[in-house]
């Protein structure tokens, strides 16, 4: 919702230079994919995915397509937390929003539009940079940053980072476990978990991670949260890919998710227990085994 929220932002910041080409430069695939090539098969559908369910962060959607109606502006993909000097400043005034959000102060503000109308409403502060989520995998190595535990105070399922919402329509044989589709997304944010550039940003990380996470890692070691956000910050890249074994209900907020991933170093049993507060799913327990 952050990202949406900041194209939406920049387009009614500028509503008052309109033939103004705009380039904009944005880390997310999600939100350049939602707005240069999903949405127009979206609003075909009566804004509705290819298998009938609605289209997630609906509204935001509605006001970006609305915005730039006759805007003329190109999208560029860059790398997240790459030292690309415009994405690592956007990054440091996210942060400094998320840190002012938490001690009640007033955030550093970036420079603007000359001419601009008063600043539109903002979003609610939910994650200081908004990249990839880490990988499921037992982190093995130290490394990185940790975000305040008030960053998981925004209530709510609309604040559920919609990561998977409007990815390639294709079916996934991965959901092919009988599960209901309520709990399909848990797949999704798993294999989030997984990917390199996820695991790399800590904002991100504590999204989907549990206050109260722990972790029975692959090498035997038991790691809180903060120390699991530590030791991803420093990880090599690796690739793994995800084979999902059960997928179930535990209670009404609590649900099981077992699988094999397959990395360089072999493969590697895993179970994540997942729980839902205020709407929202995050990570509360994984543990991984190595197969024999």
């Amino acid at each position: 919702m952050g990202e949406l929220m900041a194209v939406l932002d920049l387009f009614k910041s500028t509503a008052h230079v309109p033939d103004e080409p705009l380039h904009i430069l944005c880390d997310s695939q999600y939100v350049i994919n939602s707005v240069t090539k999903w949405m127009p098969g979206w609003k075909r559908k009566g804004w509705k995915k290819s298998d009938g369910k609605a289209v997630l962060n609906l509204e935001l959607l509605k006001e970006i397509d609305a915005a730039l109606v006759g805007r003329q502006y190109t999208f560029e993909w860059v790398k997240g937390h790459a030292g690309h000097h415009l994405n690592e400043a956007a990054d440091d005034r996210a942060r400094d929003a998320a840190t002012a959000f938490q001690a009640k102060r007033s955030p550093r503000e970036g420079p603007g539009f000359p001419g601009a109308a008063t600043a539109t409403a903002a979003s609610p502060v939910v994650s200081p940079a908004a990249v990839p989520a880490p990988r499921a995998q037992a982190p093995d190595t130290p490394g990185a940053s940790q975000v305040p535990d008030a960053l998981f105070d925004v209530p709510g399922e609309a604040q559920q980072l919609d990561l998977f919402s409007a990815m390639d329509d294709e079916p996934d044989p991965a959901y092919s476990t009988g599960a209901d589709d309520g709990l399909k997304i848990l797949v999704t944010l798993e294999r989030e978990l997984m990917d390199p550039e996820v695991r790399a940003d800590a904002a991100k990380v504590a999204m989907l991670l549990h206050k109260d996470f722990a972790e029975v890692g692959a090498s035997g070691r038991s790691w809180t949260r903060e120390e699991t956000m530590t030791a991803l910050g420093g990880e090599e890249p690796a690739s793994a890919t995800l084979e999902v074994l059960t997928l179930g209900q535990v209670d009404a907020e609590t649900a099981l998710l077992t699988y094999r991933s397959v990395e360089p170093r072999g493969s590697v049993l895993r179970s994540s227990l997942w729980r839902r507060d205020n709407g929202r799913w995050q990570l509360r327990f994984h543990q991984g085994t190595p197969e024999a």
